[in-house]
């Protein structure tokens, strides 16, 4: 079982009872895609672009703008039953304006975002080559589970 709890702070994009559908579904997918076994929570923020950049700032060092921050829970916290995964901040900004230049829907964007975000939450990183060809490889095969894959 996946709980996904929402947190909406910003006013420059409707968030949809079908956008929340979409990441629960993307969520659990990621999840099922890692083979992850357990009862998971996740919290999926939606942001502006200055709050985003205030974040990046104060947990990376990196005074920029950027599309989504993610906030593992290190130490697999238990509460009630669920292993707390951690946190995904989307820039709502970041979404509309990507999924423009990409000549994606804005939901396809946000979806890639939140699976991009979640293998974060479950231990991928992109620093090194070999860790970025890995994570993009989870992310193409749960994005083409979820049928959003070009």
């Amino acid at each position: 079982m996946v709980e996904v709890l929402f947190d909406n702070r910003q006013d420059f994009m409707e968030i949809t009872d079908e956008n929340m559908d979409s990441i629960v579904n993307a969520v659990e997918t990621t999840i099922e895609t890692e083979q992850a076994v357990g009862d998971f929570e996740v919290s999926v923020s939606f942001v502006t672009n200055e709050e985003i950049r205030q974040l990046n700032k104060a947990y990376r060092n990196v005074d920029s703008e950027t599309d989504v921050l993610s906030f593992p829970m290190d130490d697999d916290e238990d509460i009630e039953g669920f292993i707390m995964l951690g946190d995904v901040i989307i820039s709502t900004e970041k979404v509309i304006e990507q999924a423009q230049e990409f000549g994606h829907s804005l939901e396809r964007e946000m979806i890639y975002l939140t699976v991009h975000s979640m293998l974060h939450l479950l231990g991928y990183d992109h620093m090194e080559d070999e860790e970025k060809e890995e994570m993009r490889k989870m992310e193409k095969e749960v994005m083409k589970k979820l049928q959003l894959f070009k």
